[in-house]
């Protein structure tokens, strides 16, 4: 630095100390100037404020835009002219869909199901990569120009001015002691200084028309990203509506338990009610499950009295009218629906309960 810049360093530092702590007044830019300043700073902290917001808008998880910008980083120091878009989320669940419907099979209604959502979603995510590019050519683009150019530039001459009037007002106050030349030329170099800043100023809200002209861009971006969207999920739903539709007229096929093998604790009536070795229980635990299976002295003698049936599994209601009963008791045949129900009563209750969930022991009179 020359000896004369060094000299108005000081100018500088020392007028506005003088300003800080002894309460010297500098010299007062007009209120229209004040006034031009004043909107000049709110449009360029709209314009950053909305820029930083935009991307948050498209990208709304904070560690996706830093990888992103990680990326953008290595894509430039390697060399390599088309930079990674962003990891939409939409894309991301649409290959878990593909990934498990292709595992269960698409011919199976969930795992078809999942496939076609899959399908859609990475629609979505191109439909988003499209809202990504458009926006950020036509209103990203054109106001970071703004930004890198504009701002800066009124920053530079604001930030000169500033300089320049501190340099003009310690000259004036030492006026005497301090060259005429020097006041003079130092009074020229701050009014051309405010020149300059308010030329700037100017300029940035004189293109108003352009900068709404963007967020013009920006609604018609989100508008056909919204129209398309739609298009894709309307196409989806009507076709999970159609899968429903067709899963519910399908029969339901239910599963039946395994049959097990009968054991009808009844005598025979050829026994003589001698011990029988094939009779005789193999453990204490069959033993036990045998007595609970059995029917009493009074079961007994109602069985030959009236229809009745051995459940042969738990039956749990699962609709109104229906009987609910356990392994083993032993129900009063009322009627027979069909080849496929009975009617009956047991532990106080009457209802329908499939046949083959029971044994028959005394058939029902026709």
């Amino acid at each position: 630095m020359s000896v004369a810049g060094l000299r108005k360093q000081f100018y500088k530092a020392s007028q506005m100390m003088s300003e800080k702590v002894g309460g010297a007044e500098g010299t007062k830019l007009d209120e229209d100037f004040k006034d031009l300043e004043r909107k000049a700073e709110v449009t360029s902290k709209a314009i950053s404020d909305v820029l930083c917001k935009t991307a948050e808008y498209l990208q709304p998880n904070p560690a996706s835009r830093a990888r992103l910008t990680m990326l953008n980083t290595m894509s430039k120091m390697r060399g390599q002219v088309k930079s990674p878009g962003y990891p939409q989320a939409e894309g991301l669940l649409g290959e878990c869909m593909l990934k498990y419907g292709r595992d269960m099979g698409e011919d199976t209604n969930f795992g078809g199901a999942l496939v076609e959502m899959g399908d859609a979603m990475k629609r979505l995510a191109e439909v988003k990569d499209s809202l990504d590019i458009d926006v950020k050519q036509n209103f990203i683009d054109p106001f970071q120009t703004i930004v890198d150019k504009d701002l800066k530039d009124i920053e530079h001459h604001l930030k000169k001015l500033e300089g320049r009037r501190l340099d003009y007002d310690y000259k004036k106050k030492r006026q005497g002691k301090i060259p005429d030349e020097e006041v003079r030329l130092a009074a020229e170099k701050f009014k051309e200084s405010k020149e300059l800043a308010e030329t700037s100023m100017q300029n940035l809200l004189d293109t108003d028309v352009e900068q709404v002209s963007q967020l013009t861009a920006l609604v018609e971006s989100q508008l056909q990203f919204h129209r398309q969207s739609v298009e894709v999920l309307e196409e989806l739903a009507q076709r999970m509506r159609e899968r429903v539709n067709e899963a519910e007229s399908q029969p339901r096929q239910k599963r039946m338990p395994a049959s097990k093998p009968s054991f009808d604790c009844l005598e025979s009536e050829d026994s003589d009610g001698g011990w029988s070795p094939s009779a005789a229980p193999s453990s204490h635990a069959s033993t036990a499950a045998h007595s609970y299976n059995s029917p009493s002295s009074r079961q007994k003698r109602r069985m030959t009295d009236q229809p009745c049936c051995k459940a042969l599994y738990d039956f749990e209601a699962e609709n109104e009218g229906e009987l609910c009963f356990y392994e083993g008791d032993v129900i009063t045949l009322t009627n027979q629906i069909d080849e496929n129900w009975f009617e009956g009563t047991v532990h106080g209750q009457t209802g329908l309960f499939p046949c083959n969930y029971v044994e028959v022991m005394v058939p029902l009179r026709h």
